[in-house]
């Protein structure tokens, strides 16, 4: 599962990225700072606690686990994970990230990085547009100063683009489309669309979507194969919506006046996306803090503390600046960034979280390592699809599997709960 970064250059694109994969990347204060699209992976918050509190729970009732004491640097956590943390049963999963190039006007004619900028983003699950919610730079990224330019515009242009480059897709076969029209009908329509856009991640039952949505807005249409350019650029429009569902990162919120976003919020939720008001800066800020030992900041949390370091060791100026950041989250209610990706993880990509396991008993892998793996799946996702996210290997050799929590034997066409613990059994 990947999620792209989107948007104009010099909106903090990269520092958005940086902050929450904690990668080094160039940031600067001019366009065009990502040449080539960066890829890290950030460590969302699972909604439940980790099922290693059971475990615990469980051990400590049979007398064979002491209890956790207030000095346990994992909190009571008994999990071994192999990527991300558990800390007080807060068990973190893995998401990738895309930061690409910055985009320009006139991009799906190839300008700026144009159309390599738009492959990269085909290769993504959903995107975050991240807007200057401040105002403070120009269509093409030039910073002008806060207040100077609409975040509406900002996020209009983009929009535009994404269309105009479905168009473009669409008029390459056009003609030969409608000529599959005229042979089949409505279904043929939707075969031909569906078979130009699977490059990008179209499917049919999107384009089915689209295509009613496009239908109630029009009208009086005709047939297709007289649709003119107008018309076929309203239907490009529905198709970016139902491929493309943009959520906005409305950043540098912490600088922008009041309400500065209030009109892109409402434009953005009444077409299903969300918009949360971010602060890159702060975020990225906050984590090099923690790394550095003087804070405690579990990412994404509302505040944060000093720790016995940052007590003895940061001079007056840190200790300033620190304070800054402490009242900025409390006016914003955090940074936004880890809120904003855990919503579309959750609600738009409908993930949930499953734990395979090798011994159902004792929740280990092969290996000893208790719960060692978090996998995000899509809901809906059955026992053999588990096994199949985990190695194509075993998804072929998919025998059975084993529920952990209740021990019962369960089939390949089960359909799997939010923090299950599944042993696969298959053929070696």
């Amino acid at each position: 599962m990947r999620i792209g970064l989107v948007g104009k250059p010099n909106v903090g694109k990269s520092t958005t990225f940086a902050a929450l994969t904690e990668s080094a990347v160039e940031i600067a204060n001019y366009p065009f700072t990502t040449i080539d699209p960066n890829v890290g992976v950030t460590f969302l918050p699972a909604d439940a606690d980790c099922p290693c509190r059971n475990l615990r729970d469980k051990r400590e009732a049979d007398g064979r686990l002491e209890s956790a004491t207030d000095d346990d640097p994992r909190a009571g956590s008994l999990c071994e994970p192999r990527t991300g943390t558990c800390i007080g049963y807060c068990r973190t999963v893995p998401v990738t990230l895309v930061d690409v190039a910055g985009l320009v006007p006139g991009a799906h004619d190839g300008k700026g990085r144009g159309n390599q900028f738009l492959n990269d983003l085909a290769q993504c699950d959903a995107l975050i547009q991240v807007v200057d919610a401040s105002g403070g730079t120009d269509i093409e990224g030039n910073p002008l100063g806060p207040g100077s330019c609409n975040p509406i515009d900002e996020h209009a242009f983009l929009v535009d683009e994404l269309a105009m480059w479905i168009h473009g897709i669409l008029d390459s076969g056009w003609s030969r489309g409608v000529r599959r029209v005229q042979a089949e009908g409505e279904r043929g329509l939707v075969e031909f669309i569906t078979g130009q856009l699977t490059g990008i991640g179209g499917t049919d039952s999107m384009v089915l979507s689209a295509i009613s949505a496009f239908k109630a807005e029009n009208s009086d249409l005709g047939v297709p194969w007289d649709w003119d350019d107008s018309i076929r650029a309203s239907l490009a429009h529905h198709l970016r919506r139902a491929i493309f569902p943009l959520c906005v990162a409305a950043n540098k919120a912490d600088v922008a006046e009041p309400g500065a976003w209030d009109a892109l919020a409402s434009k953005v939720e009444s077409e299903g996306g969300i918009l949360l008001p971010t602060s890159a800066d702060s975020e990225l800020a906050l984590r090099r803090a923690a790394k550095a030992g003087f804070i405690d900041y579990p990412p994404g949390a509302k505040n944060f503390s000093l720790t016995e370091s940052g007590q003895s060791n940061l001079n007056d100026a840190q200790r300033k600046g620190l304070d800054a950041l402490s009242e900025r989250l409390d006016r914003l209610g955090g940074t936004g960034l880890v809120d904003l990706v855990s919503r579309i993880v959750r609600e738009r990509l409908d993930r949930i979280v499953a734990y395979p396991v090798q011994d159902e008993g004792h929740w280990t892998d092969g290996d000893g390592r208790v719960l060692p793996d978090a996998l995000l799946v899509q809901r809906g996702t059955n026992a053999k699809g588990l096994a199949y996210a985990v190695h194509s290997d075993l998804g072929d050799g998919f025998i059975r599997a084993v529920d952990g929590r209740t021990g019962r034997v369960i089939g390949a066409d089960h359909e799997l709960n939010d923090n299950d613990v599944i042993k696969i059994v298959a053929k070696s």
